[in-house]
């Protein structure tokens, strides 16, 4: 899993969730162009991208990595609650949109991501990388 957001601190946040579920995180960038670059070179099983970065927006860093590979899952982690988020999140390759203010939804939105997944490969794959 690689997890793409700019704070330090929400970043530390995730880390703790991911290994309380055992999955494994590939690695982290804290803007747009980085997180980009990584997913290329870390060739990840799932993306958390957040909505607000630096450099770029999530959307954008989602259109840029499902330009590059469709078959990555991406879930847009965000605090904003914008109008039109969700069309547009699913038009750069977004498959799941959770807010910030719930995270341990989190948990349930990578799972709900995987399973869409599966059923679009008809594989099983595992969040390690």
């Amino acid at each position: 899993m690689l997890v793409v957001d700019d704070s330090e601190t929400m970043r530390r946040l995730l880390r703790s969730i991911i290994d309380s579920r055992q999955w494994i995180l590939c690695g982290e960038a804290e803007n747009g162009s980085t997180g980009v670059k990584k997913f290329q070179e870390l060739k990840p099983d799932l993306v958390l991208i957040d909505l607000a970065l630096p450099d770029m927006n999530g959307i954008e860093v989602a259109h840029r990595m499902s330009s590059l590979d469709r078959s990555v899952p991406l879930v847009l982690f965000t605090v904003l609650d914008v109008e039109g988020l969700e069309s547009a999140a699913r038009k750069a390759g977004i498959c799941q949109v959770v807010s910030k203010a719930q995270v341990w939804d989190l948990i349930k939105g990578i799972e709900i991501a995987v399973g869409q997944y599966r059923r679009a490969k008809g594989q099983v794959p595992e969040i390690s990388g």
